[in-house]
């Protein structure tokens, strides 16, 4: 087997499309619209690799093909990658690189090594489009930023063996990212962030206690929401993150982190119209230089309220005025599905 990044020069080539979904490809991915065999569909992309390089039939699932590609990099695509290529030898890994995976792609908390695997290679605790940080790990073995993809999988996938099998060796490529996660776990814990379950619209409303952040409280354009705190936390399927300041609340509206993909074991979120909830919201609020807006520039987020550029302001409304208004729009909705 070989590796090689995914360019338009592969398109007329045959090849195994591990993580990503690309043309003229045998899939083994969890990426919506994907072909892969039924019988190695997993959660991720990496247990997807795993059971594929378990299988006894395996030849007949890559019919033969011994090229690899993938189109993007993030934990997941080189962690299912990493296992394609050394097949049957990662099964002695299997459980923190589907931990690893989880944190990655899912923003879940499976297992200490497994975030902290994840954030070595990925960065943050979230894979997002977005992200413009670089792998740490890429960036201590080149000793420089790494920005292109393809180098970065060039540099990382030999040394993905010694982080698996030695994670706290790697501290200060996870220690930062580790510690905002901890610090957000232990707010839940505590009790200044916190969580409530609405069953009857299957919102979770979260408030986040500002201090997780930093001393100065959250900062819209220097912070993003501690994803694995809530994944671990909240049970809905719309979470509505509000973060105190002083002259509101921030909102956003995020679905499960799990929900852009193709799952197996995790129920499938369907997408909700929440176009009456943003009238209803926009009507209510009284902040006039920022609006209740549609915004899915990130995999899972939904709504958001943003100023003029598009950056998160400070809602006048209370959390319970905004969850009352999305549980209106829920009953209302199901009412006429019914």
């Amino acid at each position: 087997m070989r590796f090689e990044f995914y360019s338009e020069a592969l398109d007329k080539t045959p090849k195994l499309s591990v993580d990503g979904t690309v043309s003229n490809s045998i899939h083994f991915s969890h990426w919506e619209g994907n072909a892969t065999p039924p019988e190695v569909k997993a959660d991720t992309s990496t247990e997807i690799a795993l059971n594929l390089v378990a299988s006894p039939n395996r030849s007949v699932l890559t019919n033969g093909l011994e090229l690899v590609t993938n189109n993007h990099f993030d934990t997941d695509g080189v962690l299912s990658v990493w296992t394609v290529l050394n097949g049957e030898r990662a099964a002695e890994f299997r459980d923190v690189l589907i931990a690893a995976a989880e944190a990655g792609d899912f923003s879940e908390y499976s297992s200490r090594d497994g975030v902290r695997v994840s954030l070595a290679i990925q960065g943050t605790d979230q894979a997002s489009p977005n992200d413009d940080t670089g792998s740490p790990l890429a960036r201590f073995i080149a000793g420089q930023e790494v920005n292109d993809d393809a180098r970065a999988y060039e540099l990382v996938l030999p040394d993905v063996e010694r982080l698996l099998r030695n994670v706290d060796d790697y501290e200060p490529l996870w220690r930062d990212g580790w510690k905002r996660i901890a610090d957000a776990l232990e707010s839940f814990e505590r009790g200044t962030s916190e969580i409530r379950e609405l069953p009857d619209s299957k919102i979770s409303l979260i408030t986040l206690s500002p201090d997780i952040f930093s001393s100065g409280g959250f900062n819209p354009t220097r912070h993003s929401a501690p994803y694995t705190a809530i994944s671990q936390f909240a049970r809905g399927s719309l979470f509505l993150i509000a973060t105190p300041t002083t002259d509101g609340w921030f909102y956003r509206f995020d679905y499960p982190y799990y929900s852009w993909a193709e799952t197996v074991e995790r129920p499938r979120i369907e997408r909700r119209d929440l176009s009456k909830t943003l009238q209803t919201l926009n009507e209510k609020e009284t902040n006039q230089a920022g609006s209740w807006k549609k915004d899915e520039r990130e995999m899972t987020s939904a709504v958001k309220f943003l100023d003029n550029h598009g950056v998160l302001a400070a809602s006048k409304l209370e959390p319970d005025e905004v969850a009352t208004a999305v549980q209106s729009s829920a009953v209302q909705a199901a009412s006429v599905a019914l």
